[in-house]
């Protein structure tokens, strides 16, 4: 969770802050040299990709945890949690490093490159063509149907046990008092389908415009366009569903919600602590007579 949280932040700083609003609205800033664009279109990339496979990860860890319970003791532990990030991380950036060399600078004034467009064979190239199937294979069309095979085996089999539980429990009871495991159940489901819901609605339209681009090979770029309007909405709904992650935290979290209490309260807790010692040290100079006396002399430059 804490990747994600990471992968998400960076997708907010650099898709969102950066590349859709500091770059159109400060034109002749450091952002727009050509080696500080190319870097933030890799980091825009890598970033959305390593949201989608840490959210995939997420989703297959909770899997393991609730429907393979004789594999969960070997694979959830700490030190796969490392490995499974590590490999999902480097391979996040490893596949995108093709990205920096897309774009060639627009123009060049005084031996500085300026701007960042797609270089020509980009189109054309039968490796860049290679290439882009791969990166819209490995961001939109294979975690989708992962995302949704392993929901449904979750889901199923936390229904099912759900149900086989709850029947036994009112065979033995008579009643159908809380339970604390049917708790934790439903939290988990409530937080899986919190995140995973929310990613696949919300990608959903990617997925849409990026089949019809493959089989239609539709070219239309116009501001007026209805084709452009819809890509400008898809963007939107994924850059939405980093966003969302962090709501989904804070309200099916209770630890989430007391870090992040910490983190809002430190600040006003060091200036409370700072005015504190502020106060003391006025105290003691208003009631020591060696502290005037050294006031004094350093109001007189000795």
């Amino acid at each position: 969770m804490v990747t994600m949280a990471i992968a998400d932040l960076m997708v907010c700083v650099f898709n969102v802050t950066i590349s859709s609003i500091l770059s159109y609205h400060f034109l002749d800033s450091f952002l727009m040299y050509t080696n500080v664009c190319r870097f933030t279109a890799f980091i825009q990339v890598s970033s959305v990709q390593l949201s989608v496979w840490s959210t995939v990860s997420f989703s297959f860890d909770r899997f393991i945890t609730i429907c393979c319970q004789k594999l969960k003791l070997k694979y959830c532990t700490d030190r796969t949690a490392t490995v499974v990030l590590t490999i999902v991380g480097m391979l996040s950036f490893l596949i995108n490093i093709p990205v920096y060399f897309r774009y060639e600078p627009y123009y060049i004034v005084g031996d500085i490159e300026w701007g960042c467009r797609t270089v020509t064979e980009y189109g054309s190239s039968p490796a860049w063509i290679a290439y882009k199937w791969i990166l819209n294979l490995s961001v939109t069309l294979v975690p989708f149907p992962f995302l949704l095979l392993l929901n449904s085996l979750t889901a199923r089999y936390i229904l099912v046990a759900s149900r086989a539980r709850r029947a036994l429990k009112n065979r033995s009871n008579g009643d159908s008092s809380s339970d604390p495991e049917m708790k934790n159940r439903r939290t988990s489901i409530i937080l899986l389908f919190a995140v995973s819901g929310s990613f696949i609605v919300l990608w959903t339209p990617v997925v849409i415009i990026n089949i019809c681009f493959k089989l239609t090979e539709i070219i239309a770029w116009e501001g007026s366009n209805s084709l452009y309007l819809a890509i400008r909405i898809t963007l939107f709904l994924m850059y939405a569903s980093t966003c969302t992650n962090t709501c989904v935290y804070a309200l099916t979290q209770r630890k989430f919600r007391e870090e992040i209490k910490t983190i809002v309260k430190y600040p006003l807790s060091f200036f409370i602590k700072l005015c504190k010692q502020y106060e003391y040290s006025e105290s003691i100079r208003v009631h020591c007579p060696l502290a005037r006396s050294l006031d004094h002399l350093r109001s007189h430059g000795l």
